[in-house]
């Protein structure tokens, strides 16, 4: 096989992540050894620190003077996962990207295969998906399925069930992540949105080599809403549909009090039913109000134009 010369950029988000930062790098170096062996590749690491309370920073200062392939940029605090991948992706230099969790989650062997794929075939992407969920909740794992199907039924972008972030990507499309610069990231769905020819990578779930996830059931939740506010305006749509049925019960049972008051001579019922009708329309008012807020709150974080986040210190200089 030709020898193409390739850099490829390795993103790396990470929070306190101390604990399994050394095994991950002695996995992926033996990935780069190998692959630079068969095709000639290079690797920078580019680990963002996300404002990690441990000795993360620490720890990828003291291996960046050891291995001149690790870079590193650390945030002022913990600006999220999404900013920290973008914040890679503004720095990656290489012909190919990748991002990739530090966790072992993702299995970095499959980086070979991805490669392979992108230099042999038209593909502009190489993503991962896990055909399981061991080792997670029987919870966790219902509202992961119904997740992807609600967003696959109510948005206009096609997310996998099960996807990763851990992918591989061509320049073109790296460039074209980067040039959209909006506030509320959701990047599953940006990979999507963005339209380039992916291939997607079945494996099996991995627990975590060490240390704890950062993901609580109730962040994914919302990490959930965000997307789905991110990439469907369907829950306007809602609002607006609840609204026109709860007036058409509303003058339909108008006209059954009536009706029944005339003909039969019943009674208006009391205040019971009042009651129930007041805190059931209410709430459905409220809950629609909701819906509306959360998308003006959207916006109100999007005209502000705050950066996505902010360095305090790094090694490498932005693309």
């Amino acid at each position: 096989m030709e020898n193409k010369n390739d850099v490829i950029s390795i993103i790396v988000p990470c929070h306190n992540e101390q604990e399994v930062l050394p095994f991950f790098l002695e996995e992926v170096e033996k990935v780069y050894h190998e692959m630079h062996k068969k095709y000639n590749t290079e690797f920078e690491y580019i680990f963002i620190d996300d404002g990690s309370k441990d000795k993360t920073l620490e720890l990828l200062k003291g291996y960046s003077k050891e291995n001149s392939r690790v870079k590193y940029i650390s945030f002022s605090r913990n600006f999220g996962k999404e900013a920290g991948m973008y914040a890679g992706l503004q720095h990656a230099t290489g012909d190919y990207v990748v991002i990739i969790d530090a966790d072992l989650q993702d299995p970095p062997h499959l980086m070979d295969e991805m490669y392979k794929t992108l230099i042999e075939t038209d593909y502009d992407c190489v993503a991962s998906c896990r055909v399981d969920r061991k080792g997670e909740s029987k919870i966790r794992s219902f509202f992961a399925h119904m997740f992807y199907k609600v967003i696959r039924k109510i948005s206009k972008v096609d997310i996998v069930d099960g996807a990763r972030d851990f992918r591989m990507m061509t320049r073109q499309m790296v460039d074209s992540i980067v040039s959209l610069e909006e506030y509320n990231r959701f990047s599953k769905g940006i990979f999507a949105w963005v339209g380039y020819k992916t291939k997607w990578i079945p494996f099996e779930n991995i627990n975590r080599k060490a240390g704890t996830t950062k993901w609580s059931f109730w962040g994914l939740l919302l990490y959930a809403i965000d997307g789905i506010l991110a990439f469907s305006t369907a829950p306007l749509a809602l609002s607006a549909i609840l609204g026109i049925v709860l007036c058409c019960v509303a003058i339909i049972m108008i006209f059954v009090i009536i009706a029944k008051t005339l003909i039969f001579g019943d009674k208006v019922a009391g205040w019971p039913s009042t009651a129930c009708i007041i805190c059931f329309t209410s709430g459905m008012s409220m809950f629609c109000n909701g819906i509306i807020g959360l998308y003006v709150s959207k916006t109100y974080s999007e005209v502000k134009r705050r950066p996505q986040y902010i360095i305090k210190t790094k090694n490498v200089n932005k693309k």
